[in-house]
């Protein structure tokens, strides 16, 4: 019983946070210029604020399974909401430096922070090996939901609020603090996992195998078996998640904005049907990765997202840049489970915590270096640029993924 509430209990979880992120993240940059932000400062502030999830990520991912994960997420949540009042209630840019690097903000309307890994590593924990591919499609299916409804309620929001007679800022600062009560709405959530989803004292990994006696960076890791995988995958998802940093969601709908004056509530319109289109191809992902493989499914699904991507800003006119940019979400998401669920099975299965936090450090640290350069890209007026970096640099990586990984089948693949 307490395995399914707590099951549930982190779905609902993942719903409430996505929605936030994407409730965020299309007025998200709209918000800071009306603020006075120039664009390079506002690429500075979101390339912290990765930077910053990235750190304290590490941090709180590495020790969960020994301090508690119910712990660290009620730590995370707590962290939104400091953000969301700290943005909400300056206009000090150095204060804002401080919310955006110690805070947790998203500024693409995807998962950032530690709540993913842990998250993973107690679904895992809480389900059958059978299902997990499965279950990580519906939780992915969940996030996309809840990003593109938030997306819809955040620029609808904002422009029924201009509409009203509220100055622009006003309107999004609005949002900044539902974005901060959702933090609370968080906290409160993971207050109720039992402790079913804590990690087995006697399942850990920390102590290094037989024969292993000086401590390297992987038992320093909590990977003594697995880290070489772990870091070779590291980097590959380094690299894409550098290349995501150049297209994120708030970045893309400032392209909107400026390229053809989409006003925020048809941007939450764009988002949403996006997003929703995002989160089906992630569900119909298990259903080719039993027919095909997982990398097979990461990769040749991936590399067609990502060649759409880029005609995007070569389009003559509004309508068929939105089309390329959905048709581009509606195979966009098909690698993330299967990425995941690879994660999950290729290391050793007492070291899968650790494994998924730092994957996804790793893909953090990479989506935080973009932004600066996509910031300066901006203020140079090289409005696409950001669009042909991120398709080239992602294609790039789907290459070197499948030369890397191609024989290393999963377990149940085998």
């Amino acid at each position: 019983m307490h395995k399914t509430t707590d099951v549930r209990l982190l779905f609902t979880a993942r719903f409430a946070r996505l929605f936030a992120y994407g409730f965020l993240s299309v007025v998200l940059l709209l918000y800071l210029a009306e603020l006075g932000l120039t664009e390079n400062r506002i690429g500075l502030l979101l390339t912290l604020t990765l930077v910053g999830d990235t750190i304290i990520s590490l941090g709180i991912t590495t020790t969960a399974d020994r301090i508690g994960r119910k712990g660290m997420l009620i730590l995370g949540a707590a962290l939104v909401v400091f953000a969301g009042v700290l943005f909400a209630s300056t206009t000090n840019f150095v204060l804002l430096l401080i919310a955006a690097t110690i805070g947790v903000i998203s500024p693409s309307g995807n998962e950032v922070g530690p709540f993913l890994s842990i998250e993973q590593a107690a679904l895992s924990q809480l389900i059958s090996p059978e299902r997990r591919t499965q279950l990580f499609a519906w939780y992915n299916l969940f996030g996309s939901f809840a990003t593109a409804l938030g997306a819809l309620a955040g620029g609808v929001l904002a422009q029924s609020l201009q509409a009203a007679g509220m100055p622009s800022l006003d309107s999004y600062r609005v949002i900044v603090v539902a974005y901060a009560s959702m933090g609370a709405v968080l906290l409160f959530m993971f207050l109720r996992l039992s402790p079913a989803a804590e990690a087995p004292r006697n399942k850990f990994s920390g102590d290094p195998p037989a024969g292993h006696g000086r401590r390297s960076i992987y038992d320093i890791l909590g990977l003594p078996r697995s880290g070489r995988t772990v870091l070779k995958l590291s980097a590959l998802f380094s690299l894409d998640a550098f290349a995501g940093g150049f297209i994120l969601q708030s970045i893309v709908a400032y392209w909107f904005h400026i390229r053809y004056g989409v006003q925020p509530a048809v941007l939450g319109g764009i988002f949403f049907g996006g997003n929703i289109l995002a989160g089906l191809s992630a569900l119909s992902a298990s259903w080719m990765a039993r027919r095909i493989g997982l990398i097979n499914t990461m990769v040749f699904t991936h590399i067609p997202s990502n060649i759409l991507l880029i005609l995007v800003p070569l389009m003559p006119n509004l309508s068929l840049a939105i089309v390329m940019l959905l048709l581009r979400f509606s195979i966009s998401q098909m690698d993330v489970p299967t990425r995941q669920s690879y994660t999950m099975a290729v290391v050793d299965s007492g070291e899968r915590s650790a494994a998924g936090g730092v994957t996804s450090v790793a893909r953090s640290a990479g989506s935080s270096l973009a932004p600066v350069f996509a910031g300066r890209l901006l203020s140079a007026s090289m409005l696409n640029a950001p669009f042909f970096l991120a398709g080239g640099l992602k294609i790039l990586y789907d290459v070197l993924l499948y030369c890397s990984f191609r024989a290393a089948h999963a377990p149940e693949e085998n």
